[in-house]
């Protein structure tokens, strides 16, 4: 989805999209946005160099976890294309400009990690939100205080720890609350998921929703995780508890934890359950 934004960015540009063909997959939206897509066969090095020569590539923006210095710096060799790489674990680059938008993100930990002429792009002032945060930023009203608060729930579309529904179950204690919760049609547990929460009304399931800003819109708070999500929450000004889920997640959460935000290092039952209660 950030790739769908920064692609925006380049009005007048020939733009392809070059991903594999897995499980869960929204290749859709690639479509959907008028962009053209190549699949990739496989991880290969070479099939990705021989693409780039075939469509004449001048730009290559890497957004993996698996495409690390050696990988790129092959690339380069063998294409001599620029690399725009997505980076927020500090990890070592051969690129032209890095972008790690996230929050707190530190240009000076890149020292020694990338090519002394690279860009580099570091913080919020170069993240990439889609247009409706912009337009709905505009339109949010401080609403009048209600018994009922509205809380904005998303820990990932797949959700791989599975702690949706320990989240829901703890919200559940509570009176006066509707839930919103946020998820793909990629949660492997989403059947589960469905089943749990058929008969609470108060619970509304969004499955690939393209209305996510107007959702943190109208809620009064959210719990999600310390990632790309924190960049959009904060954007709109919407307080929030992050659950920290996975290691790449590690230095937002810090950012956060220092900078005096409500984080939870992993799900806990009694810290989740004390931080909500600050909230409302």
């Amino acid at each position: 989805m950030r790739d769908l934004v920064l692609a925006s960015q380049f009005k007048d540009s020939n733009i392809f999209f070059a991903t594999q063909d897995l499980q869960g997959n929204i290749n859709h939206r690639i479509l959907e946005n008028n962009y053209k897509l190549e699949i990739l066969k496989s991880n290969s090095k070479k099939e990705l160099v021989k693409l780039i020569k075939k469509l004449n590539i001048n730009l290559l923006v890497i957004d993996h976890y698996g495409i690390d210095y050696k990988i790129e710096k092959y690339i380069k060799e063998k294409t001599g294309v620029k690399i725009l790489a997505f980076d927020d674990t500090y990890e070592k680059h051969f690129c032209d400009t890095l972008l790690n938008h996230n929050l707190g993100a530190d240009s000076s930990r890149y020292k020694n990690l990338v090519p002394k002429n690279c860009e580099l792009r570091c913080g919020s002032r170069y993240t990439l939100l889609r247009d409706e945060f912009h337009k709905q930023k505009h339109k949010i009203q401080k609403s009048k205080k209600t018994k009922t608060k509205t809380i904005f729930v998303a820990i990932g579309g797949t959700d791989h720890t599975n702690i949706n529904r320990k989240i829901l179950k703890v919200l559940s204690k509570i009176q006066n609350i509707k839930v919103a919760l946020i998820t793909s049609s990629s949660n492997k547990n989403l059947k589960k998921l469905k089943i749990y929460i058929k008969d609470k009304e108060w619970i509304k399931l969004h499955i690939d929703s393209s209305k996510i800003a107007k959702l943190m819109g109208k809620s009064d708070f959210a719990i999600i995780t310390p990632s790309v999500i924190a960049n959009e929450t904060y954007f709109m000004e919407l307080p929030s508890i992050t659950i920290k889920t996975t290691s790449n997640q590690k230095n937002i959460y810090e950012y956060l934890k220092k900078n005096g935000y409500a984080t939870l290092k992993k799900f806990n039952k009694q810290r989740l359950k004390k931080e909500i209660g600050k909230f409302l």
